[in-house]
């Protein structure tokens, strides 16, 4: 990732020192004009604004710590995975410093970077925001999501949840399909070409977020109840068919909470609450 923001800004004609914890991964970018720094604290040293992408936050700190002070009254733009209180505590380090932060995360996988409809996030001070975010374009569409630092990271782990389940939930159903000897790509045109896109299609989903934010879960057309019944037989024909059973049973036990919580004559949106209410007892 590291390699393709940088590839984005040279390209877009940006002056840029480079600097890797393995030298050689950045040679290609030296042969297209970028300096090459010895150590992390040259390359801060010479630059007024740090785009950093590491493995997590640890290695971040661990990485600007010898150059402390070396920074002050420059920018760093952090686009590490990690943790809201993570990212609060790497404003709070960086601010203690006198270096101006922003937190960010790529939305897209590396070859994206720099093309059309590539998103990027940002949070924090909206002042530091602006005064980068032309530079920011080169990436990306930049979008900034407030002044509160641990958003993006948030908004990146609440994305990426949507991606994980809904991609479990095809691997685990194209599972099920297999146990019957039927190819995933013969499932796949009824599962992804008609199923999908007619019942739980994103668009659907964006209609639906208003009940959720009134906490309107009508059962007209169908009872959280009724759908513990098909969970219900999901997880026992996993079971028969020797296919893996935590992600039926899991999903299975959170509707029997939601029905026991009261929520079992409103439709499945309900589930929302109790995930809101494990909020309010922690």
């Amino acid at each position: 990732m590291g390699i393709a923001l940088a590839e984005a800004l040279l390209g877009n004609g940006h002056h840029l020192t480079v600097w890797n914890r393995t030298p050689e991964k950045a040679d290609d970018l030296v042969a297209r004009g970028a300096r090459r720094a010895r150590s992390a604290t040259e390359a801060v040293a010479v630059s007024p604004t740090t785009i950093v992408c590491l493995d997590n936050y640890e290695t971040l700190q661990r990485v600007f710590a010898p150059s402390d002070g070396s920074t002050a009254g420059g920018t760093v733009i952090n686009l590490t995975s990690g943790t809201p209180n993570e990212a609060r505590a790497a404003s709070a380090w960086f601010a203690d410093r006198g270096i101006d932060y922003l937190d960010g995360a790529v939305m897209v996988p590396p070859p994206a970077v720099g093309t059309p409809g590539a998103v990027l996030l940002y949070s924090g001070a909206r002042d530091v925001f602006d005064r980068h975010a032309g530079a920011l374009a080169s990436l990306g569409e930049p979008r900034y999501l407030g002044d509160d630092v641990g958003l993006a990271v948030l908004y990146n782990t609440a994305l990426l949840e949507m991606m994980y389940a809904t991609m479990n939930g095809w691997l685990h159903a194209a599972a099920l399909l297999d146990s019957a000897n039927v190819s995933a790509q013969e499932f796949s045109e009824l599962a992804l070409g008609w199923f999908m896109p007619a019942v739980v299609d994103y668009a659907s989903l964006a209609e639906q977020a208003p009940e959720l934010d009134a906490a309107e879960y009508p059962g007209a057309l169908g009872t959280l109840a009724m759908n513990l019944n098909a969970l219900e037989h999901i997880a026992r024909t996993s079971e028969e068919q020797g296919v893996h059973t935590d992600q039926p049973r899991v999903m299975k036990q959170i509707a029997e909470q939601a029905v026991a919580a009261g929520y079992g004559t409103q439709n499945y949106l309900a589930v929302y609450e109790l995930f809101k209410a494990a909020r309010t007892r922690s």
